[in-house]
């Protein structure tokens, strides 16, 4: 029987999609993985090295996907903030994968395609105030981080974010 690597390859990166998002790296169980891939564990290892190897092989394309699908608009900052915040409806387990690896790996390793990116946002949102099309009132860097948090925030604190917005509708209401 011949093997299809790329098929069977896919394969375990899709089930570990799940698996990590739900159990972080040091929960997640290679066992689980290849059985819900179908597939025997040590193609695992054959192919990724290692279950860390594994997750870090699935974080980067998750961050390639979105970079790709959700490309900077510096002269629509809001709306950028807005797709991302709709794309992490449409995938949640990006931001989780993201946390298990900041917490696995602290807040200083950070994986190199997201890197690349930040620094890409940041010279494309440096351009446009250069340029004039932005203000320059907060640091490229500053307001980059700024757009990004706000696109996360109902995620990371959906009880308090909620509130906000109750509170900000009842304002607008009791104003008028």
């Amino acid at each position: 029987m011949v093997r299809d690597k790329e098929a069977t390859k896919a394969k375990l990166l899709d089930a570990a999609l799940d698996e990590f998002a739900e159990y972080g790296i040091a929960g997640a169980r290679v066992d689980r993985v290849a059985a819900k891939a179908g597939c025997n564990k040590a193609m695992i290892y054959a192919y990724f090295g290692s279950k860390e190897g594994l997750f870090d092989e699935l974080l980067k394309i998750q961050i390639d996907r979105m970079i790709e699908s959700v490309p900077i608009t510096p002269d629509d900052l809001p709306g950028y903030a807005g797709r991302l915040f709709d794309s992490y409806l449409e995938q949640p387990q990006i931001l989780r994968l993201a946390a298990y690896h900041r917490l696995e790996n602290g807040f200083d390793t950070l994986p190199e395609a997201e890197v690349q990116a930040h620094r890409f946002k940041v010279a494309s949102i440096a351009q446009a105030q250069a340029e004039g099309w932005i203000s320059s009132a907060f640091d490229a860097e500053d307001l980059l981080n700024l757009v990004v948090h706000m696109s996360i925030l109902a995620f990371s604190t959906p009880n308090a974010t909620r509130e906000l917005v109750e509170r900000a509708v009842h304002r607008l209401i009791t104003a008028r």
